[in-house]
């Protein structure tokens, strides 16, 4: 048993390394620099809970929290309602065909999402991309999607189609997890195939709905990548504090107020938290491991 053990441990011990030297100590790191304040004249003082203060004072980080939250509201459900018809139109096909969908379905995802924004920076370039080449064509004006009052669309396209496929093979997964006689019991009873999908299969597949709206909920709260890679071509639509990510970015590089940026991070991340217990609490079911 202790050679067991031994060999166990030896075998995480590459990754349990990393997780240490990457994710947690930076994050105890980030956490004490939030408690401090730096300035020329004053030098490095004790702030506790004062730049927590300030963050949720503070209008640039309310604005950038404000809008993350308008976007979650929205690209949460279409993602959900994008990958779960996907993946019950998947379900239904067989073949070599249930392979290549899956395959396409699922590739925005398996490209880096910086990759996925530089490749829909290009598409919605009013210079060169191909949308505007179309409606040129066409002679007829084509909106930017990266434009003041369209980037919020255009970013909605972009992170929707990024994730959908990830989701989607979330939920299918949980869909032939199924066992099929129940299928077969609900068609002797006359139900036909609208039916079995609403009334069968969604609601059994409900924990992995639950699980796709936590992992949503926490990226979209966090959007940094898309607008950040995006922001060069986007005309100054991305603001320096457009998210709360990207405000705490341009305040720790730009202007190396590296105890501010800790705080308003750790105080997304107190958000964040609060968003997600807040869902879990509503979403509880009795014995369900989400509970």
């Amino acid at each position: 048993m202790n050679r067991k053990w031994i060999a166990g441990w030896l075998f995480i011990l590459p990754f349990l390394v990393v997780f240490l030297a990457f994710l947690v100590a930076p994050l105890f790191y980030a956490g004490y620099l939030s408690l401090w304040t730096k300035g020329l004249a004053t030098g490095t003082t004790f702030a506790g809970f004062d730049n927590y203060t300030r963050a949720f004072e503070d209008p640039s980080f309310r604005k950038g929290l404000w809008f993350v939250l308008r976007f979650s509201a929205v690209v949460i459900p279409l993602q959900i309602i994008v990958a779960l018809v996907a993946a019950l139109v998947l379900d239904e096909v067989t073949g070599r065909l249930a392979r290549f969908s899956r395959l396409v379905i699922f590739l925005p995802y398996a490209i880096p999402a910086v990759l996925g924004a530089l490749m829909w920076g290009f598409l919605y370039s009013p210079s060169f991309g191909p949308i505007e080449q179309i409606a040129t064509a066409f002679d007829v004006r084509a909106p930017f999607l990266l434009s003041q009052g369209n980037i919020f669309y255009g970013l909605l396209n972009v992170v929707t189609w990024q994730w959908s496929g990830y989701y989607m093979i979330i939920i299918y997964a949980a869909l032939r997890s199924i066992d099929t006689s129940i299928y077969e019991a609900a068609r002797i009873d006359g139900a036909n195939a609208r039916q079995i999908a609403l009334r069968i299969k969604v609601p059994m597949v409900s924990s992995a709905l639950v699980l796709i709206l936590v992992f949503s909920l926490i990226g979209t709260l966090q959007f940094f990548t898309e607008p950040q890679i995006l922001a060069p071509i986007a005309n100054g639509s991305v603001t320096p504090d457009f998210t709360p990510n990207i405000y705490a970015y341009n305040i720790a590089f730009r202007y190396a107020q590296f105890n501010y940026a800790s705080a308003i991070s750790f105080s997304l991340g107190f958000v964040v938290f609060l968003a997600v217990g807040i869902f879990m609490f509503v979403t509880r079911k009795k014995g369900s491991i989400f509970t």
